[in-house]
């Protein structure tokens, strides 16, 4: 699990790297790497979210990400084999990595 914060939805990710990262740590007792703040959608989007957005464009009318916890499943091999949810939980994705071991 990586962690990258994006002020892009409502405006949740206002504080710098060092601060988010306290925020996750203490309140929501986050191990995973967390990186710098990034652009996910827009013209701003970083080269890893524009190609991860291709791979696995979602099943809504558009491949933007929708909300802040949008996770992209990357097997050991580079390929994205999955997509989910904002409300999906950390467990449900470990469930559905079962199936590519």
């Amino acid at each position: 699990m990586l962690g990258f914060p994006c002020n892009q939805f409502g405006a949740q990710e206002p504080g710098s790297d060092a601060e988010i990262l306290e925020f996750a740590t203490s309140e929501f007792d986050v191990t995973f790497p967390m990186f710098h703040k990034i652009d996910v959608n827009g013209d701003g989007a970083v080269p890893l979210y524009k190609w991860l957005k291709a791979e696995q464009p979602g099943a809504g009318d558009s491949a933007e990400i929708t909300w802040n916890f949008e996770k992209f499943l990357v097997d050991g091999a580079g390929n994205v084999v999955d997509r989910f949810g904002p409300t999906t939980t950390p467990e449900q994705v470990a469930e559905a990595l079962q199936q590519y071991r």
